[in-house]
Parts: C-alpha cells; sequence; structure tokens
C-alpha cells in the first residue's frame, strides 16, 4: 500500500522590508513520505522570501515537470520557478527555458558545496538563473520548527531572513553562489 502525504499547515506572517511587502499567508504543505522536515521548511523558507498573492507550491517530489514553488501571471507564464536542494542541471536548464526567473535555494552543508563545485561551469550559461546556499545550521534549526500546525512570522531584511514561532528563532543569511 502506498503512503500517503503528511499535510502540514501554517499562518505565515511576512514582513518584507526589502520589497515592503507586508502579509499574512495561510500554508498547507503536503509532505511526501520520502520528503524530510529539513526540505519542507526550505520550501516555506523561500515561500517566505518571495512571498506574493500568487505564489504557489508546485506537486512535490512526484512531479519532474513542476518545480517546488512557481509564480504565473495571469496569463499563465511563469515568471519564476523556484527549486530547492540539489537537482540536476537538466532540471534547472529545462526551467531555465519555461521561466522567466529561476531561483536554486541550495541546502545540505558539505553536499552542496561538492554539488556547486561539479554543477558550476554548467549552470553558468543560464543567465536567468539564481543559486543561493542555504547554511546547514540555518536549514536544521528551520527543520526544529516544524510541526504539523505552525505559526510563523519571518522578517526580510537586507536579504536576510529572520524566521520566529512560539518558542524558537533562526537566522538565515544566504551565500549567493550565481546571480
Amino acid at each position: 500500500m502506498a503512503l500517503r502525504a503528511t499535510i502540514f499547515k501554517s499562518v505565515l506572517s511576512v514582513s518584507d522590508l526589502d520589497r515592503h511587502y507586508y502579509a499574512e499567508h495561510a500554508l498547507t504543505l503536503a509532505r511526501h513520505p520520502s520528503e524530510t522536515d529539513e526540505r519542507m521548511m526550505v520550501r516555506v523558507l523561500a515561500f517566505a522570501l518571495f512571498a506574493d498573492e500568487r505564489l504557489e507550491f508546485g506537486r512535490g517530489l512526484s512531479s519532474e515537470d513542476e518545480p517546488a514553488l512557481w509564480l504565473r501571471d495571469y496569463g499563465g507564464e511563469i515568471r519564476l520557478w523556484i527549486e530547492v536542494g540539489l537537482p540536476d542541471e537538466r532540471v534547472l536548464r529545462k526551467a531555465s527555458g519555461r521561466a522567466e526567473r529561476v531561483v536554486l535555494l541550495a541546502y545540505g552543508g558539505r553536499a552542496a558545496e561538492v554539488w556547486w563545485q561539479n554543477q558550476r561551469a554548467a549552470l553558468a550559461r543560464l543567465d536567468n538563473l539564481t543559486v543561493l546556499a542555504v547554511p546547514q545550521e540555518a536549514s536544521r534549526g528551520l527543520a526544529a520548527m516544524a510541526e504539523r500546525g505552525m505559526q510563523l512570522q519571518v522578517t526580510v531584511q537586507d536579504g536576510e531572513l529572520w524566521f520566529s514561532s512560539a518558542d524558537s528563532a533562526v537566522q538565515v543569511s544566504f551565500e549567493r553562489l550565481k546571480d
């Protein structure tokens, strides 16, 4: 029998001082059985960083034709394609051809560093790709915040994020690997 996704709900209050965006989002996240809390929370991190009323989660790990998150305009054109993790270069190349802008939030500590060294040359050709490295202590701190029902506040200022919940807080400063 196939395992079902676990549903997580979050109220995410975003105060983005960089973009002057202030909103509260009721998020429903389906965590695939093979997805970790760390990956799921990096998806929440990506949502907070690019929060918009039209930003939505893709169908997840089981769908190769959709990103972790995307922003489509009213005509259906993909304005922003967001991936998380350490995808194959061909996935990012395909996304680059379909979307106006592609962002990757790479995480995983040493594995992310090795991945970047192996992919750097191939990804340099993709002009609309941005790669941000999430520090391992930040992604693990976010994973520790994962609960089936979450109340999260996030402040974005100068490209840094401060996540907080009732009993913990995590600061996220990205390393820009590619702009």
